[in-house]
C-alpha cells in the first residue's frame, strides 16, 4: 500500500508542477486552487507512505516520478523539445526509480 501511495504522490507532484504553469504565477484562480490542492494531496500521500518506507528511497522515488512526469507533460502539453538527450535523461530517471524500488 505504501508504494501505491508513493505513486499517487508522484502523480500529484506532476499535477502541481504543471499546475504552476497554468496558474500563471498564481494569478488565475481555478488553476491556482487546483495546484494547491494537488500540493497538499502529494505531501499527504508521501507523509503516510513514510510511515513504512525508508525516507531516502521514498523521497527519491517521489521526486523522480514528479520530475519524469513533469518533463513528459512539458513535451506533450507545452511543446517543449523532445531531443534524444532529454528523452534519454527521462529514461535514466525512470531506471533510477525502478532500481530504488527493487533495492527496497
Amino acid at each position: 500500500m505504501a508504494w501505491l501511495l508513493i505513486l499517487v504522490a508522484g502523480v500529484f507532484e506532476t499535477a502541481w508542477a504543471v499546475g504552476l504553469k497554468y496558474s500563471d504565477g498564481f494569478s488565475r484562480l481555478v488553476p491556482s486552487v487546483l495546484t494547491v490542492v494537488a500540493m497538499a494531496a502529494s505531501f499527504l500521500c508521501l507523509a503516510i507512505a513514510l510511515k513504512s518506507l525508508p525516507v531516502g528511497t521514498a523521497y527519491a522515488v517521489w521526486t523522480g516520478i514528479g520530475a519524469a512526469g513533469t518533463a513528459v507533460l512539458g513535451i506533450y502539453l507545452f511543446q517543449e523539445p523532445a531531443t534524444v538527450v532529454r528523452l534519454g535523461s527521462i529514461a535514466l530517471i525512470v531506471a533510477g526509480i525502478a532500481g530504488l524500488k527493487l533495492a527496497s
